[in-house]
């Protein structure tokens, strides 16, 4: 790696720009290269992120040795194909969610990560920031007893800018609430919880043909249901709830685009009257996972620490979102 770790950029789309700018903010990293489709958006990405080394060609990223690692932000059918490119070639890799589409290029994606033993994070960037780390030292505090239920949605106006390979609302959206949803339930009972639950689920399609809203329930083999639930084409409304045997954990700012300032959660014994936590940070999710990267890379290590998803974290995660995309049955 470098003395000053360098970022490759694939693709150019409003949250390479997010991602871009909290580079630098975060300021102990660089932007070396950026590749892009179309030539005049590449242009002024590269002007406004000054970056001297443009291309139109994926692969050049890739194979530059300057580059340390590749962030991979193109929509979600490709992620497959450069994740197994950039692991090929030996780059750390940060890639966007959702890790894919299905399972089978799921598991070719991080198989070419284990084989070639490099670091490998899905950009749920919301697990790096201070809010999901208080969400979890409430859990263990005991104060709504056991975990027994959990709801959770996010719905926004999204579809007019989302690639139709990227398959739709639950690869777009409703990964965060499934995302958060195997946080809560792998910390408060393993992993294994995950290897059985069965899951129904009812929702529509969109012009495109893929779901664009969809409504799941999960039952655990320990009695535990959950609800989700997300949609592309209306609404800008986050939603997350834990309930426990003694209380609950509501999440009153969005959970999935905690800021600086603002984040809050409500913590209610039953009966009780409820307190409202806020939780302040140095900066956004994105400067956070920036922040995260740079550590985990220069301390060696092959993959992140929890609550930031580890690999085989994402391979249930991806394993909930198929299961819910053929679960669900649409009129």
């Amino acid at each position: 790696m470098s003395q000053t770790l360098q970022w490759g950029i694939l693709g150019t789309s409003f949250i390479s720009g997010v991602m871009a700018n909290a580079i630098h903010k975060e300021g102990n990293t660089r932007i070396h290269a950026v590749a892009g489709r179309t030539l005049p958006t590449l242009e002024q990405f590269a002007q406004d992120h000054d970056i001297a080394t443009v291309t139109s060609d994926f692969d050049a990223v890739i194979e530059d040795s300057n580059v340390d690692i590749v962030y991979i932000a193109l929509p979600n059918h490709l992620h497959h194909e450069y994740i197994i490119k950039a692991a090929n070639a030996g780059k750390a890799i940060l890639c966007e969610k959702s890790l894919s589409v299905d399972m089978e290029k799921t598991a070719e994606s991080l198989a070419a990560v284990e084989q070639n033993n490099v670091f490998f994070m899905e950009g749920l960037m919301y697990l790096h920031h201070p809010f999901t780390s208080k969400i979890l030292e409430m859990l263990d505090s005991g104060i709504i007893g056991e975990v027994r239920s959990i709801q959770g949605h996010y719905c926004a106006s999204i579809v007019q800018f989302v690639n139709p390979g990227s398959k739709g609302a639950l690869y777009n959206l409703g990964c965060y609430p499934a995302s958060l949803l195997h946080l809560v339930m792998q910390h408060s009972f393993g992993s294994q919880i995950f290897d059985n639950y069965t899951l129904t689920a009812h929702g529509r399609r969109g012009n495109d043909g893929n779901i664009c809203e969809s409504a799941a329930t999960l039952h655990f083999n320990n009695g535990v249901v959950c609800q989700l639930h997300t949609a592309e084409d209306y609404g800008l409304q986050a939603g997350f709830t834990i309930l426990g045997t003694e209380g609950c954990i509501q999440l009153k700012s969005n959970p999935w685009l905690p800021e600086a300032t603002g984040n809050q959660l409500i913590i209610q014994k039953y009966e009780q009257q409820e307190e409202i936590v806020e939780i302040d940070a140095d900066g956004d999710a994105f400067l956070y996972q920036v922040r995260k990267t740079r550590e985990f890379l220069e301390a060696g290590l092959k993959q992140a620490n929890r609550p930031a998803a580890l690999p085989t974290d994402s391979y249930q995660i991806m394993e909930l979102l198929t299961r819910w995309e053929q679960a669900t049955v649409c009129k």
